[in-house]
């Protein structure tokens, strides 16, 4: 949408990450106009509140700010249907004067319907306006993303790590099969497919190894929440770390198998998962490996190893492998178990085998 009327220049205190890959310089041009609202638009505007709970911004190098009154933000419009978080939508239309919500530490922004009882309310803020381009376009994340990919260009197979909810260990065994697949001489590329954008996940990938990482925000997604088309944008994610020549891609689904996030069109998504070589699912206690056993198999799928904090425990782990009949192996007290464990269930065997030798 092209902006006729006059913009004005502001100063940002923070930018998010979210909307760093739009935005790099504090000084910009916003709009003040009303218009029709549309997830990945850049919009700054002021905190009204602050959250002792859930305060912080993070910043495009991943570094956590804790917001302030009076801040003035840069942030994206996005959803999120969080079950241990925030619930928040896109409105309508939006303009100067408007009052919307922090959605995420990632600077995703739009208008709370709830929270977590954990949480204190979401942070308010007040829109100052849209960022616009040199053109007077309104800036969107999706200018400045890659595409999605119809067809997947894998040569190396791919793990992928999932779970029943946020909060289930998803990301910590993630990562200790990244930092363990280091320890052992092969390159992990790192895969965030979805969720709602935040850095926090990926860097956390590098930290541990990962040669290459990337995420639904690379394609201009902020939030997979009520998203079509999400099997095209992981195909695009896999394909870009792919391109820099890892052994191996540990891929994550954000947030859990039953939710909002759209994680059932990838699920559902024969090339894809043709493509998985093993399946790690993360859960809390027994019922939630039950429950994910029974809902994979509703896309003719099973895991192939459990983690989670249901695993915390040995007994945990023996119970699984002798009443469920699953593999299990807990990523933080165990991680060479849970290695072997979902590497050995690869086509590519002979990665694991020459890593040894």
């Amino acid at each position: 949408m092209n902006i006729n009327k006059m913009s004005i220049e502001i100063r940002i205190d923070k930018i998010s990450s979210a909307a760093a890959m739009a935005v790099t310089v504090k000084s910009i041009f916003i709009t003040k106009d009303r218009f029709s609202a549309r997830s990945g638009d850049v919009i700054a505007a002021r905190a009204l509140t602050e959250n002792p709970t859930y305060g912080n911004l993070e910043l495009p190098g991943g570094r956590l700010a804790r917001i302030r009154k009076e801040d003035v933000i840069l942030g994206v419009l996005g959803r999120r249907q969080a079950l241990k978080g925030f619930v928040g939508d896109v409105p309508d239309e939006i303009g100067a004067g408007d009052h919307i919500h922090l959605l995420n530490m990632g600077g995703i922004l739009g208008r709370a319907l709830g929270q977590h009882s954990s949480l204190s309310d979401a942070i308010e803020l007040e829109v100052l306006g849209s960022a616009v381009a040199n053109n007077g376009k309104i800036i969107n994340i999706t200018d400045f993303a890659m595409p999605p990919a119809e067809k997947l260009h894998l040569s190396v197979p791919v793990i992928l790590v999932t779970g029943t909810c946020m909060n289930s260990g998803k990301t910590e065994a993630a990562i200790e099969l990244i930092k363990t697949a280091t320890q052992r001489g092969i390159a992990p590329g790192g895969a965030k497919l979805s969720g709602i954008a935040c850095l926090r996940d990926t860097l956390n990938m590098q930290d541990h190894g990962a040669i290459a990482t990337s995420s639904f925000l690379d394609c201009g997604v902020p939030s997979t929440a009520g998203v079509e088309g999400l099997a095209d944008v992981a195909r695009a994610v896999l394909n870009r770390v792919a391109s820099f020549g890892p052994d191996i891609i540990i891929a994550e689904l954000g947030d859990g198998i039953v939710g909002g996030y759209s994680v059932e069109q990838i699920l559902s998504d024969g090339e894809i998962m043709s493509a998985v070589s093993s399946i790690v699912f993360c859960a809390s206690d027994y019922v939630g490996v039950i429950g994910g056993q029974a809902v994979l198999a509703r896309y003719g799928l099973k895991p192939d190893v459990i983690s989670g904090p249901v695993t915390d425990s040995k007994m945990g782990e023996d119970f699984i492998t002798k009443n469920i009949g699953l593999p299990a192996a807990n990523g933080r007290r165990n991680p060479d178990k849970l290695f072997e464990l979902a590497f050995n269930r690869l086509a590519g065997k002979q990665i694991i085998e020459s890593s040894i030798a």
